[in-house]
C-alpha cells in the first residue's frame, strides 16, 4: 500500500491527513492556532505558530496512520490563499506577522489605485478585482511600514510568499523558495495568461522581483523534506491553494463542473477548461491546479461562511458547539422575515465593498435566537446562490449539480437551503476533506501513485444528494429580499 501525506493549512487551523492509494484517510491530526486582531478590520497570524502546528500535525497523523517516512510516497500541500508572509532569507525569521486574506487595512490604498484608473489593468492581467483581499497591497504595506525594510528587500535579502511558500521553505531548511500557479494567481502580481510575474504590476506596487518565489506546476516534484522533520526525506510533489485543491479533489476536472467549499468563507469555483473567461459581474478568473495542462476557473469569493456560525458560538453565545446550530435553526419553520448580512470584514463577490459591515434586518419583538440562527445559516446559502446565478449567466453554462465540501457541508439543513435556492441538486461526497484530498492527488500524480486525472475523477463518490423543493418563484423572491438587505450594509464604514 502506498501513502501520501497532505498538509492542509487553513485560516483557523492546521491539519494533516495520511491517505492511502485508495483515497482513504488513515490518520488525521488537527490543531487550531491563534488569531491576532491588532485593530478593527486587521487580522494577522504568527508564521512560526503556523509552522510549528503544521509540523506537529504531520507527525501525529503519520503516527496515527502507523506509517513512517519511508512509506510516504509524497507530501502534498494546500493552504489558505492570499495570506502574506515576508521573511529574512539568511535567518528564516519573519519580519512581520502574516497578514491574513480577510485583512482590510489596505482598503484606502486600493481605493486610491481605483481612482487613478488601475483596476482595468489589474483585471486584464490577473483576472482579479482591485481589493485588499489579495496579496499585493499587503506586501506593499509591510515594506512601507517597517523602517529600513525596503533597503533589505532591494538587496535581495527578503523573501515573500503565501503560506505554501513559507511551509516549503521550512520543510526544506530554506533550500526551496517556490509556489504554484494557483497560489501565484491570487497575489495580484501574476499574469495568468502568460504565466509570469508581471513587471508592470511589480513596478506599480514597488515590489522587488528578487522577493518572489519560482512558480512550478501544482503536480511536480519540487524537492524533498529535511530528513530530521518527518523521520526521513519525503518528496514534496503537490502544491495548490485550498480552493483549487478542493476543485481537483472533487473531481471537477472538466469544463462546466462546479464546487462550493463551506469553510471559514465560501468559495465557488466553476471549471472553464483551457480558456480564461472574462471576469465580469464581480467574479474572478483564476488559475486552477496545474496538473499537465493549464486550466482556468471562474470564482466567487464569500468572506464569511462557516465563520458566521463561529460568531453565533463565540460572539453571541447562542450555541455551545458549531454543529448545534442546525438543531436550533430547525426549531422554527423560517427566519420570520429576518435577514443577516455577515459583512463583518466587508463583502466579497459580487459587491467587493471593504466598507460594508454586518447587518441584521427584519427583526420584531417575536424574533428569537432560533430565527437569528436560521438567518445566519441561510445567509451562507444566499451568498453562494447569488454567485452561482451570476456565474451561470457570465459563462453561458447551465449548472447541472453543485458538489460541496468543507466543514459546514455536513449541515443537512444548510445543504437543503442551498439546493432550494439554486434549483439544482447539491451533492455531498463521502469524503468531505476534499481540499486535503486534492493536495494528495496532485502529489500522488507526480510520483505515480495515481496514473492520471481520469483515474482520480472516477474515485469520487456521493454520500448524500439534496434535491430542490422550493418553488422557483419563492426562491427568486427570497434572493430579491436578500439583495435588498445587502444594500443596507454597503459602504457603512467611512
Amino acid at each position: 500500500m502506498k501513502y501520501v501525506l497532505a498538509l492542509d493549512q487553513g485560516t483557523t487551523s492546521s491539519r494533516a491527513i495520511v491517505f492511502d492509494e485508495r483515497g482513504r484517510a488513515c490518520g488525521i491530526a488537527q490543531r487550531e492556532f491563534r488569531q491576532i486582531f491588532p485593530k478593527s478590520g486587521w487580522i494577522e497570524h504568527d508564521p512560526e505558530d503556523i509552522w510549528r502546528g503544521q509540523l506537529a500535525c504531520a507527525r501525529l497523523a503519520m503516527q496515527r496512520a502507523g506509517v513512517t517516512a519511508g512509506r510516504i510516497s509524497a507530501v502534498g500541500i494546500t493552504n489558505q490563499r492570499e495570506t502574506t508572509v515576508v521573511w529574512d532569507r539568511r535567518t528564516g525569521i519573519p519580519v512581520h506577522n502574516a497578514i491574513v486574506w480577510q485583512d482590510r487595512r489596505t482598503a484606502a490604498r486600493c481605493a486610491s489605485l481605483a481612482r487613478h484608473g488601475r483596476a482595468p489593468l489589474i483585471a486584464r492581467r490577473t483576472g482579479l478585482v482591485l481589493d485588499p483581499y489579495f496579496s499585493a497591497t499587503k506586501l506593499e504595506w509591510i515594506l512601507d511600514s517597517i523602517p529600513g525594510l525596503r533597503i533589505h528587500a532591494e538587496r535581495g535579502e527578503l523573501a515573500f510568499g503565501t503560506i505554501d511558500s513559507w511551509l516549503i521553505w521550512k520543510l526544506t531548511g530554506g533550500r526551496l523558495h517556490v509556489t504554484d500557479p494557483s497560489n501565484a494567481s491570487r497575489t495580484m502580481l501574476y499574469d495568468i495568461h502568460r504565466g509570469v510575474w508581471d513587471t508592470g504590476l511589480l513596478k506599480l506596487f514597488n515590489i522587488p522581483a528578487s522577493m518572489l518565489p519560482d512558480v512550478l506546476p501544482s503536480s511536480h516534484v519540487h524537492g524533498k523534506t529535511e530528513a530530521r522533520l518527518l523521520g526521513g526525506p519525503v518528496p514534496i510533489a503537490g502544491v495548490a491553494g485550498d480552493q483549487q485543491a478542493a476543485l481537483f479533489g472533487q473531481g471537477c476536472v472538466r469544463p462546466g463542473m462546479a464546487k462550493n467549499t463551506y469553510g471559514t468563507g465560501c468559495f465557488v469555483l466553476l471549471n472553464t477548461g483551457e480558456k480564461a473567461a472574462r471576469p465580469r459581474g464581480g467574479l474572478l478568473t483564476t488559475l486552477a491546479a496545474h496538473a499537465g495542462t493549464r486550466q482556468y476557473a471562474l470564482e466567487g469569493s464569500v468572506f464569511m461562511g462557516g465563520a458566521v456560525i463561529q460568531w453565533l458560538r463565540d460572539g453571541l453565545r447562542l450555541i455551545r458547539k458549531s454543529p448545534d446550530v442546525e438543531a436550533l435553526a430547525s426549531t422554527v419553520q423560517d427566519t420570520g422575515g429576518v435577514f443577516l448580512v455577515p459583512a463583518f470584514t466587508g463583502l466579497g463577490a459580487p459587491y467587493w465593498d471593504p466598507n460594508a459591515r454586518g447587518t441584521i434586518v427584519g427583526m420584531t419583538r417575536g424574533t428569537s435566537s432560533a430565527h437569528i440562527a436560521r438567518a445566519a445559516l441561510e445567509s451562507i446559502a444566499l451568498q453562494s446562490a447569488e454567485l452561482l446565478q451570476i456565474m451561470q449567466k457570465e459563462s453561458g453554462t447551465r449548472l447541472r449539480e453543485l458538489r460541496v465540501d468543507g466543514g459546514a457541508a455536513a449541515n443537512n439543513l444548510l445543504m437543503q437551503m442551498q439546493a432550494d435556492l439554486l434549483g439544482v441538486p447539491v451533492v455531498r461526497p463521502k469524503i468531505l476533506e476534499t481540499t486535503a484530498l486534492g493536495a494528495a492527488y496532485l502529489a500522488g500524480l507526480a510520483v505515480g501513485v495515481w496514473k492520471n486525472r481520469s483515474e482520480i475523477a472516477t474515485r469520487w463518490q456521493a454520500e448524500a444528494r439534496f434535491e430542490p423543493r422550493m418553488k422557483r418563484t419563492e426562491a427568486d423572491e427570497r434572493l430579491g429580499e436578500w439583495r435588498r438587505a445587502v444594500q443596507r450594509s454597503l459602504d457603512w464604514e467611512k
